[in-house]
């Protein structure tokens, strides 16, 4: 709906991308409406915005940014309780109950609704023990972010958030011992493990008459560049929703621990997932999530890797992931210190 800027709440929700006079891109379509917003859409001049229909209150008003953390963590671990009992509904039916799948997703993504701070999750995120289940769920609500910032609509972001959620659920059918197996894996295994694709593709399309989470299932390791398994498709035979969950799933796997390097920063994830947007990924989809990641990563707390702990304070629009930084008071622009890298970054 159309509405004045001087109208707009905490929480609205654009239905569109919004442009100045001059042409110049301000907010993209999807952005939660806040007060930061509405201030630059007033020094652009802007007097009308299209915003999704507004629902009813919610009980998050009034938490404080320490207490919807709390909340939120509390209603992660409980979904990814409930994920593992999808599950093991998998593995012992064939089958999933779409009701169980909706019920435990839709607390996640109301307070997703609400939370600004996109970084400040990914981190939280990134801290926990990796398991099939929640990185399932770590893809499908990353899958929904990535959703809303490409325009899809409300209801299409759910269920791009859902299918991203189901999309490893044909690892059910592979073994415990294979799919936690640290070593590398022979051909034999490696088949094995790469066949959870068709089994996810056959379980959800025996559990639900929509197909495109059956085809995610199927499809989310496939390459733009033909390179993917299962069948080798180009991009413009990858389903568009498999495109989304494919960057979510690789970032959330590049955010995992690595046996010898530990686990990396988040600068450094987003850095390889931009680069596979020439040619791997969707270059949209990555795009929309450096564009989006980025600005959140001014005011964080980073180590660098001369051991300093230092402040973003701008992103260098001509080199991403060498931000300008403060070190107590002394500013080091990184895109000229190349010696100096960002190895994380803290909330």
């Amino acid at each position: 709906m159309k509405t004045h800027v001087m109208d707009l709440r905490d929480g609205d929700r654009l239905r569109s991308d919004i442009f100045n006079r001059a042409g110049l891109h301000v907010l993209p379509a999807g952005t939660s409406i806040h007060k930061e917003e509405i201030a630059l859409l007033i020094r652009h001049s802007i007097e009308y915005a299209d915003i999704f229909e507004r629902e009813e209150q919610d009980s998050f008003t009034g938490l404080n940014r320490e207490q919807f953390m709390q909340r939120l963590k509390a209603d992660y671990d409980r979904t990814v309780k409930g994920f593992q009992a999808i599950f093991l509904e998998a593995l012992t039916t064939g089958k999933i109950n779409q009701n169980m799948v909706d019920e435990r997703l839709k607390p996640m993504v109301e307070m997703f609704d609400h939370s600004k701070d996109v970084v400040s999750l990914m981190i939280m995120f990134s801290e926990e023990d990796v398991n099939i289940y929640n990185h399932s769920l770590q893809v499908g609500l990353l899958s929904y972010y990535l959703a809303s910032w490409l325009g899809y609509s409300r209801e299409e972001c759910f269920q791009i958030g859902k299918a991203g959620c189901l999309h490893d659920i044909g690892k059910s059918k592979v073994g415990q011992e294979l799919r936690n197996q640290t070593e590398e894996m022979n051909l034999a295994q490696k088949d094995e493990m790469q066949r959870h694709t068709r089994y996810g593709y056959e379980i959800i399309r025996d559990s639900m008459p929509d197909i495109a989470p059956a085809l995610v299932a199927l499809q989310h390791h496939e390459r733009e560049d033909g390179t993917g398994y299962p069948q080798g498709l180009n991009a413009d035979d990858i389903h568009p929703y498999s495109k989304i969950v494919a960057v979510a799933n690789r970032y959330v796997d590049l955010t995992a621990a690595d046996r010898i390097n530990g686990k990396p920063g988040l600068l450094t994830v987003l850095k390889k997932v931009y680069d596979l947007g020439f040619g791997e990924l969707s270059e949209r989809a990555v795009q929309a999530l450096t564009r989006q990641l980025l600005p959140h990563f001014v005011g964080k707390q980073a180590k660098l890797s001369n051991g300093e702990t230092a402040r973003i304070v701008w992103n260098n629009p001509t080199d991403y992931f060498r931000p300008l930084v403060q070190v107590n008071e002394r500013f080091v622009d990184l895109s000229v210190e190349r010696d100096i890298v960002v190895e994380e970054i803290m909330m």
